[in-house]
């Protein structure tokens, strides 16, 4: 049991990790125009050489992109408040119950990782200039994809665990 437990709590760390860096990093966009050096969006920022703001990122026409910010953030903050339930619970609960609200947290944490990935696969036109918009996908982007099941299959994890000796 001491196996599983350490098992489910290294595998909860990774898919926080994995939300930190995806919503930290500056690469959910990167664009190479001939001759010049990368250029890497993130959710705030454009960065080359130098970094400055996303334009018209304050504005309504940004509404998305401020969407997928409010939601990986929320991700983030869902996660480790699930992992901090978690600990608790874990010497709160007695024998046989089961760990249904760190579930449901880290549930609701997967669905938003999910809902800021699908906005910005849907509306990536939108978010960026027109010299912007001939690039592709980057780290970040992949690393938000993937911890999307990690968090769900961790959040699952948690539904089906109970509290054992």
């Amino acid at each position: 049991m001491l196996i599983i437990l350490a098992f489910i709590i290294l595998f909860h760390l990774a898919s926080a990790i994995l939300l930190f860096v995806a919503t930290i990093r500056n690469s959910w966009w990167v664009v190479t125009p001939a001759g010049r050096d990368a250029i890497y969006t993130d959710l705030w920022y454009s960065c080359n050489s130098t970094c400055y703001p996303v334009e018209n990122a304050f504005t309504k026409d940004a509404a998305y992109l401020q969407a997928v910010q409010a939601t990986m953030i929320l991700s983030v903050i869902l996660c480790c408040v699930s992992f901090f339930v978690f600990i608790l619970q874990l010497f709160r609960l007695t024998q046989g119950e089961r760990f249904i609200f760190t579930a449901i947290i880290q549930l609701l944490a997967s669905l938003c990782v999910m809902i800021a990935a699908s906005i910005y696969t849907a509306q990536k036109q939108s978010f960026h200039v027109a010299s912007l918009r001939d690039g592709s996908y980057s780290s970040s982007y992949i690393l938000a994809w993937i911890s999307f099941p990690m968090t769900l299959m961790s959040g699952l994890m948690y539904l089906v665990l109970r509290k054992r000796k």
